[in-house]
């Protein structure tokens, strides 16, 4: 850590222990807040816990100060845990974009940065992404370009491979997510982000014979056409989409969706045209395990309520059984609020279903189960298994300890394969921020052992995983999983800030409603 970062450090600590009346607390105007002044601190934890989380946010926002490339605003992928600028990744995606985005102004927000830096960064990324070659008939952006140049990648910097242009849903939803919060926490910025967005066309993914989004498409012959499907639309040119639909509700691509709803460019009923779980029948028997539930009925759709059991808990799975595609899409919009229901029961019974994984069931003494770095190198899906629809499971351990409970219907019967022991757990941080709303101080205690017990800490905050019985770090920083730290601590320090930010408008007008409506069978 250089001496202006300890310097920093050092103040934001002396700001945060204001709160416990020793020092006098400055005003949000002084501290750069801005727009969060008048909400207070945040949610739970005492001071000392605000402090500590003031710390893991502006080592945290040093990783973005990294990766940003100071020609363009655009972020890298990824940078080395020493956060040297040498080190950056050579490529970027939208979702990388949204992610320095929305941390610009979660920075701002905690007086990390003042209002004006946060307006030229910002300024400068936006003009970056106005740049950026894009499909014009949807108006979307490609999943790979250099930050150094902005240029569309067709060749990758790691490994010298062909890139097929590939136009993501998921992608385009997180860059979307953070045009909007741009546009409302930064005003002067309001027509610069929103003429970006305006363009943006989530219609464009969406198939109305199944009423479900594609997973993305090609504008040009990808390398293997036998796995998509050609132009269903009568609009603009050929595109190759991708064979499969992002078919299952509680996965992070849920935000194109809420976002294609609240701006009419997809039916509300698509929402109630997502998979809870796959119905109880042996035409269904390939997913992890067999669901319980009910049918109800919203919006004319016939909904089968599934869930799956863990424990002594009911639960809507994710398909992975991972913390980011079930909290994710939380740090925007308030679904737990605005569902009380169906996410408002769910998302503490995801929380405390990793929690008692990883300290109880596989006896890891650390939990938070994601996909994130692989510390043997390279990148991989971690998660409960238990917990999720895919058969072939996210597991928690490097050996993959998969757990599959079998169906008991003697017609589609298939033998149980409960795990005896669990290998060499991985955890990320970023699932433990997450996790913030649900179990603060659970959260705080996994997060400070895996700092002190496992040095999983740097120059940039958390190292992006740790394996806990080998103690293997990853010491690098990923713009995704740094941007969901930096959206949770704005969440949690300065009053569901990034919330606030995301929904004014469409999104509340048209989500909430639907999100009310909903009963899931979801209990514990």
């Amino acid at each position: 850590m250089t001496r202006a970062r300890r310097a920093r450090t050092a103040a934001l600590a002396t700001v945060a222990l204001a709160a416990t009346g020793l020092l006098a607390l400055p005003t949000a105007a002084s501290a750069g807040g801005g727009h969060g002044g008048g909400h207070g601190w945040g949610h739970g934890g005492g001071d000392a816990d605000r402090a500590t989380l003031y710390e893991y946010a502006a080592d945290t926002w040093a990783s973005f100060e990294a990766m940003a490339h100071p020609d363009t605003g655009l972020p890298a992928d990824n940078v080395a845990g020493d956060l040297d600028p040498a080190s950056r990744s050579g490529y970027t995606s939208p979702t990388n974009i949204g992610a320095y985005l929305w941390s610009t102004v979660v920075a701002r927000e905690l007086g990390l940065i003042d209002r004006r830096e946060a307006r030229d960064r910002l300024t400068q990324t936006l003009g970056s992404v106005a740049t950026l070659e894009r499909h014009d008939d949807s108006g979307m952006f490609y999943n790979w370009y250099s930050e150094a140049t902005g240029e569309k990648l067709r060749v990758f910097p790691t490994d010298g491979g062909t890139v097929y242009p590939f136009l993501s849903s998921v992608d385009n939803a997180w860059l979307a997510t953070a045009l909007v919060l741009v546009g409302n926490a930064e005003p002067r910025l309001r027509d610069e982000a929103d003429a970006i967005r305006s363009t943006m066309d989530f219609g464009f993914f969406y198939d109305p014979a199944v009423r479900q989004l594609r997973g993305g498409f090609w504008d040009e012959p990808p390398a293997d056409t036998a796995a998509v499907v050609g132009n269903y639309r009568d609009r603009g040119p050929d595109v190759w989409y991708t064979g499969h639909h992002y078919g299952t509700l509680n996965t992070e691509p849920r935000m194109a969706s809420y976002l294609g709803i609240a701006w009419g460019q997809i039916p509300p009923e698509h929402y109630f045209s997502m998979f809870r779980t796959f119905p109880d029948a042996c035409d269904w028997s390939w997913p992890e395990q067999r669901p319980v539930g009910e049918t109800r009925t919203y919006l004319g759709v016939d909904v089968y309520e599934g869930a799956y059991r863990y424990r002594d808990m009911q639960l809507v799975p994710t398909w992975g059984g991972s913390m980011f595609e079930a909290l994710m899409v939380d740090l925007f919009v308030p679904e737990a609020e605005w569902g009380p229901q169906s996410w408002g029961v769910n998302h503490p019974l995801t929380v405390r279903a990793h929690i008692e994984h990883g300290m109880e069931e596989a006896g890891y003494g650390y939990w938070g189960f994601s996909p994130a770095s692989d510390p043997r190198g390279g990148y991989r899906e971690y998660g409960v298994d238990a917990i999720g629809m895919d058969t072939n499971g996210y597991t928690s351990d490097h050996e993959r300890t998969s757990v599959d409970p079998g169906w008991d219907d003697p017609a589609c019967f298939r033998a149980p394969s409960i795990p005896t022991e669990y290998g060499d757990g991985t955890v990320t941080a970023h699932a433990s921020f997450l996790a913030l709303p649900y179990a603060h101080d659970e959260a705080m205690d996994n997060l400070a052992k895996m700092r002190t017990e496992l040095g999983a800490y740097g120059p940039g905050g958390f190292y992006d995983s740790v394996a806990v019985r080998s103690g293997i770090v990853a010491e690098r920083y990923l713009s995704l999983d740094q941007g969901m730290i930096m959206a949770a601590l704005g969440n949690e320090l300065r009053h569901d800030a990034v919330q606030r930010y995301t929904v004014q408008g469409p999104i509340r007008q048209a989500i909430r409603p639907l999100l009310a409506m909903e009963e899931f069978s979801a209990a514990g």
